[in-house]
């Protein structure tokens, strides 16, 4: 479980997030969603500790991580894997060294151990016979799900991912999804994941926290998010193609 309490984060006057307190629960795919520019990748950044900010605090399981240097903070962040938007693959790097990545920089492994691992995630996000082959050489859904290989490498406990589908047609966007989805129940891990793709609010979204201007506007679950009376979040959610046809009259 991941715990947000009361952050508050500024950029110079500007305040990006206001008091705002989020629970993301263990084993369940929670989703921060939200349209552009409203603070979601920032609350994110500020969970994992990219960013410092000026009030709350942040718990990994009951463990206060705010307070912590930054060595100190080093134990924790071994326990969670990250997927970038865009994948963030190394381009000079194969795709089997990029899941290795981590694993070198981090755990004692020999390399044989570490080949292993790499060949176990690569299949688990089914990719085979890809290890040699450069970002460049792979498609927008096999650099993703590379990504995705390389954020399980070290079996982390928490894993964050920011805007998974951008970028993606819709099946490769739904086949990414459903990974996600899988990986948490199968790991039980506890996975946030920023969006603002209705069809991930409505295939995997779990636990839902709308952030708009900043704050931390509504919390629920897929069952509930058609029929909120929230004119904010209402105008965000049919939005998109899907929602608008399943808008109830």
């Amino acid at each position: 479980m991941i715990e947000g309490i009361n952050i508050t984060k500024r950029f110079g006057d500007h305040t990006v997030l206001e008091n705002i307190s989020v629970r993301f629960e263990q084993g369940k795919t929670n989703l921060i969603i939200g349209q552009s520019g409203m603070g979601k990748t920032v609350l994110l950044k500020c969970l994992v500790g990219l960013y410092e900010f000026e009030e709350g605090n942040v718990l990994y399981d009951n463990r206060e991580f705010t307070s912590l240097s930054f060595f100190e903070k080093k134990s924790i962040r071994q326990e969670i894997g990250m997927l970038f938007q865009g994948g963030a693959l190394f381009d000079s790097l194969t795709a089997e060294e990029n899941v290795m990545f981590p694993l070198t920089m981090f755990a004692r492994m020999s390399q044989a151990e570490k080949l292993e691992r790499a060949n176990f995630c690569l299949s688990r996000v089914n990719l085979e016979n890809v290890n040699k082959l450069y970002p460049s050489e792979l498609s927008g859904g096999m650099k993703k799900r590379v990504a995705i290989a390389r954020a399980i490498a070290l079996n982390p406990k928490y894993l964050f991912c920011d805007e998974p589908n951008s970028g993606l047609d819709p099946q490769t966007a739904n086949l990414i999804d459903e990974l996600i989805s899988e990986i948490t129940l199968e790991y039980n891990m506890t996975t946030v994941v920023v969006t603002h793709d209705m069809n991930s609010v409505l295939e995997i979204g779990e636990k839902i926290y709308f952030i708009y201007k900043g704050k931390l506007w509504w919390d629920g679950t897929r069952d509930n998010i058609l029929h909120t009376g929230n004119p904010e979040l209402e105008a965000f959610v049919f939005n998109s193609e899907l929602t608008r046809r399943l808008k109830p009259t």
